[in-house]
């Protein structure tokens, strides 16, 4: 059964220097395809790093691998994925004016594929 939680993408310091070696450099796509749960969801939900789960927005769905976020970084009930190809996929296409489609505190359904 899925479970609902909020979505933050951003930029991680490691996705900024992998950039130096393009979008498609392993740095970059290493950094942006992993999905950081809190250790304590991870626990709750019997998630193991390297899980792969499924996120549903009302906007689209991804499978993405799972790793545990670094100690308290992440509070639980919120989830954190590097901006790229993925958390694109989440994101409405509506940019309000600005450019740049909502990409803060978006509800997602959190499935475990395996």
């Amino acid at each position: 059964m899925p479970e609902t939680f909020i979505l933050i993408p951003g930029r991680t310091s490691r996705q900024g220097c992998g950039i130096s070696e393009g979008k498609y450099g392993e740095t970059y796509q290493q950094e942006i395809n992993h999905l950081q749960i809190a250790a304590e969801d991870m626990e709750r939900l019997g998630i193991a790093e390297g899980s792969r789960v499924r996120l549903t927005s009302e906007h689209g769905r991804v499978e993405v691998d799972v790793i545990k976020a670094k100690g308290d970084e992440l509070p639980a009930g919120l989830l954190f994925i590097p901006y790229g190809d993925i958390s694109s996929q989440l994101m409405g296409g509506d940019t309000h004016g600005s450019g740049m489609p909502t990409s803060k505190g978006i509800d997602v359904d959190l499935e475990v594929v395996s």
